[in-house]
């Protein structure tokens, strides 16, 4: 739960919430067998408590008749001890067992009625319907921001099917932002953003991000096989499609060095892999989901040098066909894309291709200079 949690983000752009719940439920369905199998062990463990509890007494009660025979002890003193005793007992016993169950769950009931008690803040309308067709993504007079802080401003952008947009910006200026708002994790505050000139508020929320593929700059997966990991947006697809999406995303000859191949289980948010790997495989997984729109959020800014270059690659033959939107990090990545937008301040302070930027000599130009790239 704590994994899924926290990647919910991939959860929700590959449409699995209804998926996650079921498992979820399994696995609750797995841990109350197990707690019954732990109370019923427990349960055999009360009658020889009690039977102890009743030997006990009984070699009081018959010490102290002998003491009371003898003269030593009064009768009455012996019966009032008795009475106390076992008046005090079983209470005894059943207030050190409550304690230790509430105190058990008391601290994480707080969190978890949090968690389940949370509003989605995006509402899917009543009548919603399905998204046809990719003609066409436009952001109009778009504007977001939250506890009174505006991260975007009129932001103003229209892209075909087949274009491809890099997103430039200095850090918090709203790059990521952006992307959100298209995959509806938030709504904006102002504005809209249309596709084929209709709101995306009208569209089923999961017939919008099934037409999405995103690859993030930490790759998010899961502790299962490789082969669960790249068929998380597409679970019912065949051996054949794994690997051939394995293939594009230049992943599938270092799976076949593997032991045990596609079954391989990677860990924890993938720990047994190196940042390459993870980032190919996450490829592999938006690959096999064939969305129309491809969204890139700096997917190769963690990279070393050679594994940028197998992850661009692949990321160059996805891209084709396909609507795309790049945030980069490294300028190099989006010099051929069919726009570029710079973002300072939430708004856009330039757009164009990346010759055109260059011989503008602004804020791109700044950025491309950092970054060591010859002008030429």
């Amino acid at each position: 739960m704590q994994e899924k949690i926290g990647s919910i983000q991939i959860v929700k752009a590959f449409t699995a919430e209804e998926r996650e719940k079921a498992i979820f439920s399994q696995e609750n369905e797995k841990f109350f067998r197990l707690m019954l199998k732990q109370i019923k062990r427990i349960s055999l463990l009360s009658p020889i408590t009690e039977f102890l509890g009743a030997g006990g007494g009984a070699f009081l009660i018959y010490f102290g008749g002998k003491e009371v025979l003898s003269g030593r002890l009064s009768t009455g003193v012996f019966l009032l001890f008795l009475v106390a005793l076992f008046s005090i007992i079983s209470p005894i016993k059943g207030i050190a067992t409550a304690n230790a169950q509430i105190q058990a769950g008391a601290s994480a009931l707080p969190r978890i009625f949090e968690i389940l008690e949370e509003k989605n803040e995006v509402v899917e309308k009543a009548m919603a319907k399905e998204l046809p067709g990719l003609k066409e993504i436009e952001f109009s007079r778009l504007s977001f921001g939250y506890q009174k802080k505006e991260i975007l401003k009129d932001i103003n952008l229209k892209l075909k099917a087949g274009e491809a947009i890099g997103i430039v910006g200095s850090s918090g200026v709203g790059k990521t932002t952006l992307i959100n708002l298209l995959l509806r994790f938030y709504d904006p505050t102002d504005g809209a953003i249309l596709i084929n000139g209709e709101d995306i508020k009208n569209f089923k929320l999961k017939s919008l991000r099934e037409k999405i593929g995103l690859v993030t700059q930490e790759p998010i997966l899961f502790n299962d096989t490789i082969r669960n990991n790249i068929a998380y947006g597409k679970p019912e697809a065949i051996e054949e499609e794994i690997k051939k999406a394995a293939k594009i995303a230049n992943i599938h000859t270092f799976i076949e060095t593997l032991e045990k191949g596609y079954e391989t289980i990677i860990g924890e948010r993938g720990a047994r892999l190196s940042g390459g790997e993870k980032q190919r495989i996450a490829i592999a997984r938006a690959i096999l989901k064939n969305p129309p729109i491809l969204v890139l959020d700096e997917a190769t800014s963690n990279l070393d040098s050679e594994s940028e270059k197998l992850v661009q690659e692949a990321l160059s033959r996805i891209m084709k066909e396909r609507t795309s939107l790049v945030i980069a990090h490294r300028l190099s990545t989006i010099r051929n894309v069919d726009l570029i937008i710079v973002l300072k301040d939430g708004r856009i302070e330039e757009q164009g291709t990346h010759q055109e930027l260059i011989n503008k000599k602004g804020l791109y130009y700044h950025f491309y200079q950092l970054q060591g790239e010859e002008t030429g």
